[in-house]
């Protein structure tokens, strides 16, 4: 199957898939989200592969959501009504939903998926890293969820089980990031290695791995996720969806999008974060 997004590499029980947007470094448009989804489903299916991996082309994994707009191709008409189901909060709910699913479906993948984090894994990009089930970062990755400083709210929720109620609620309410170094000091990745040293980490581990034969690595991988869902995981999605949804028809969200609409992306990021900066 043909990708527009990813670069895939299939050998010795490894699938290896790059996210291939580097000019928009790595943005997670929804095409790109499905294209990831389809793939490691492919993977997921294909008994030549016991785990995958994942990584960025370019500066970084993904520096979050493509806030740039829609595709080049989109009409004035499509644009407009895009705007328009927007400023909908039912409409926005089911979207988010749509999306947080989307990850839920990525964790629940019966295969093992190793990611490598780099330059940047920021909003979005950190909803898919933390739907894998083990992270390896670059020392000086930039991790963090900045749309929280008045944008929205994650749409999916898994902060608090990979780094505890006291971290998660840090990363919430300052949207502030950390370096690959302090993320494997709290736990949220596995480790931290020098970003030269970051493929050939990543490529260790899956070798060992695949040395596993698939049946027990599904078996493995889903006591894991079970546990989780015990912990009330999959509920807690929808809720976070809806929050994020409804943090979007503030007034600063709304503030965010007319600057953004009027005035360009740059300007309303700076607007965002002006006042951290002072």
């Amino acid at each position: 199957m043909h990708y527009q997004f990813l670069d895939i590499q299939i050998s010795d029980g490894i699938a290896r898939l790059w996210i291939n947007r580097p000019e928009k470094l790595n943005a997670l448009r929804e095409d790109v989200q499905t294209e990831i989804l389809g793939a490691v489903t492919d993977m997921d299916k294909n008994d030549q592969v016991r785990v995958i991996t994942l990584q960025g082309r370019g500066r970084a994994f993904s520096a979050g959501g493509d806030l740039s707009g829609p595709p080049e191709s989109a009409t004035a008409d499509e644009i407009a009504r895009q705007r328009e189901l927007r400023d909908n909060i039912r409409w926005d709910i089911q979207d988010m939903e749509r999306l947080s699913n989307r990850f839920s479906q990525i964790l629940s993948i019966n295969k093992p998926i190793i990611a490598g984090i780099h330059g940047y894994c920021l909003g979005e990009g950190t909803d898919l890293a933390l739907h894998c089930d083990i992270i390896i970062a670059s020392e000086d990755v930039m991790i963090g969820y900045p749309p929280v400083r008045g944008m929205g709210s994650p749409p999916t929720h898994m902060w608090t089980y990979m780094v505890g109620p006291q971290w998660a609620k840090w990363f919430l309410l300052t949207g502030s990031t950390i370096n690959g170094k302090e993320a494997a000091e709290i736990g949220l990745v596995l480790k931290a290695v020098p970003e030269d040293d970051l493929a050939n980490s990543v490529e260790s581990l899956a070798v060992t791995i695949a040395k596993i034969p698939w049946e027990v690595l599904a078996a493995n991988k889903s006591i894991v996720n079970k546990a989780m869902d015990l912990m009330g995981r999959g509920p807690l999605q929808h809720m976070a969806a809806q929050i994020d949804a409804v943090a979007h028809h503030t007034w600063f969200g709304q503030e965010f999008r007319r600057i953004a609409n009027e005035s360009g992306l740059k300007e309303a990021l700076e607007w965002r974060d002006r006042p951290f900066k002072e």
